[in-house]
């Protein structure tokens, strides 16, 4: 087998290797050959900076611990703090060069397209969506990522039947991932008379945007149809065919656009969400997973197969997949999901050194 030095030798060697592919001067005409490779740099270029650091940390460390040998008194003393330092810095380094030897995620570094709808609970369920929409674009904010709305179509009441939209960040993918499931409400609705609790659900879906490289789509494999946008209780809301609908036939998936006013921009709103569905349908084919594109990320949508749960009236937010419970709804909903988010990320890495080590 292989040690580690070895390994990380060998990643060096593939680091300069990448260099001199990027140099040449016919990869700028190669786009999905400069992707990869750039790709593939950022990966090599974290794991040989953070092994030149764990290397130059183990340094100071030997320095540190032969001059602590070599002298006395005050001097001693000085020295004997330089190796308490180094050795309380260099678990954390390891740990660090560890985490970046994991297999990579496939969709590490892409945008996302973030897709909401309202499950289960009629139009209490939908005005949930439309909390949980904000909830995102306030956390995008506080990331400092880029929004887009691609589409949100109102319910009758102001919630969100539907609403779609692309994230723009370099770990936008890796903090969202896990939000796609069933995200379940317990609280009184503002149509409650009686005061009552209801129980309502609303679904995410976490898809990678993916680039036009990615996903080849044959022109004579859509089915594009027009018609005229539609508001809440589907009364119109444009005098022309702007709004698209666009069928992929090979595989069936439909999408349906008419946020814009202009035809144009509808089909290529819907022509991004396409490419994205059509590449985690791939994705989850390759890996045997479930042909259908949401159903392993959101189930039926029913209750019973929440991942989160938000209850109002005890200001709590619960995380069911790693038993995380927090009372401090309003700050959640204002955007804070790093407390869940990180912990999910923890919870990930775990899992992966877990198998890691039992190879």
């Amino acid at each position: 087998m292989r040690s580690v030095d070895e390994t990380l030798n060998a990643l060096q060697d593939e680091l300069h290797s990448v260099e001199a592919a990027l140099a040449e001067p016919d990869v700028a005409s190669d786009l999905t050959r400069l992707r990869d490779l750039s790709r593939r740099h950022k990966e090599l270029a974290e794991i040989n900076n953070a092994w030149i650091e764990l290397k130059a940390a183990q340094s100071d460390l030997d320095t540190a611990r032969e001059m602590f040998n070599e002298t006395s008194g005050d001097d001693r003393e000085q020295w004997r703090d330089e190796v308490n330092v180094a050795e309380a810095k260099i678990p954390d380094l390891e740990a660090t060069l560890e985490t970046l030897l994991l297999p990579r995620d496939p969709n590490e570094g892409r945008n996302v397209i973030l897709e909401i709808r309202g499950a289960e609970g009629g139009e209490e369920a939908n005005l949930f969506a439309g909390d949980l929409a904000e909830m995102y674009k306030r956390y995008a904010a506080l990331r400092n990522w880029k929004l887009e709305i691609v589409e949100e179509r109102e319910s009758e009441q102001g919630g969100l039947d539907e609403g779609t939209y692309l994230i723009k960040g370099d770990d936008a993918w890796a903090r969202l991932e896990h939000e796609a499931g069933v995200h379940r409400v317990q609280r009184v609705p503002t149509t409650e008379a009686k005061g009552r609790v209801h129980t309502s659900s609303a679904t995410v879906s976490v898809l990678p945007e993916a680039e036009e490289v990615d996903v080849a789509i044959d022109p004579s494999d859509l089915k594009i149809d027009v018609y005229r946008s539609s508001g809440p209780g589907g009364q119109s809301v444009n005098t022309t065919d702007s709004a698209v609908r666009i069928t992929h036939l090979p595989t069936g998936i439909v999408v349906s656009m008419q946020d814009e006013k202009s035809q144009i921009q509808n089909r290529a709103k819907a022509l991004i969400v396409l490419r994205s569905r059509l590449l985690r349908a791939a994705q989850d084919a390759q890996a045997n997973e479930l042909g259908d594109l949401k159903r392993s990320q959101l189930g039926s949508g029913g209750r019973s197969e929440k991942i989160r749960t938000y209850n109002f009236k005890e200001n709590r937010v619960t995380d069911h997949r790693i038993n995380l419970t927090n009372y401090s709804l309003d700050a959640v909903l204002a955007g804070d999901l790093d407390p869940y988010v990180d912990a999910l990320l923890a919870d990930k890495r775990a899992r992966q050194l877990a198998e890691s080590d039992g190879r």
